[in-house]
């Protein structure tokens, strides 16, 4: 059993953010949300992180004022938090001249870079 709270406090201090840099907790989608101290008491509960059937809500998201956001990961009912960093342009933008595996020398499970 996992607790959705101590996992969450957890994966914040994994992403070098605190409680303080939190700017947004809710869905994307739908626009619910809650306040910090408000989730502190809807997720300070045990939950079956394993597999079967996800529990936690899908769609639930935290985002920090840098851009940074944790959102839900899942497979098989396993689930988790995942971590997505905001967007940087790259210095040095190249042409794509394939998108597929298959058009290149490769067999597949490749990057861009890889590919061109």
């Amino acid at each position: 059993m996992t607790n959705l709270l101590k996992e969450t406090l957890k994966n914040i201090e994994t992403s070098n953010h605190n409680i303080s840099d939190i700017i947004f907790i809710g869905s994307e989608k739908s626009g619910y949300s809650c306040s910090w101290e408000e989730f502190e008491k809807l997720a300070n509960k045990e939950y079956d992180s394993g597999y079967g059937a996800a529990e936690v809500a899908q769609d639930l998201i935290i985002v920090f004022s840098d851009g940074y956001k944790l959102y839900r990961g899942e497979y098989d009912g396993s689930e988790w938090w995942n971590h997505s960093r905001p967007f940087v342009m790259p210095e040095i933008k190249k042409s794509i001249t394939y998108l597929f595996a298959f058009e290149s020398d490769n067999a597949g499970w490749i990057d861009l870079d890889e590919i061109n």
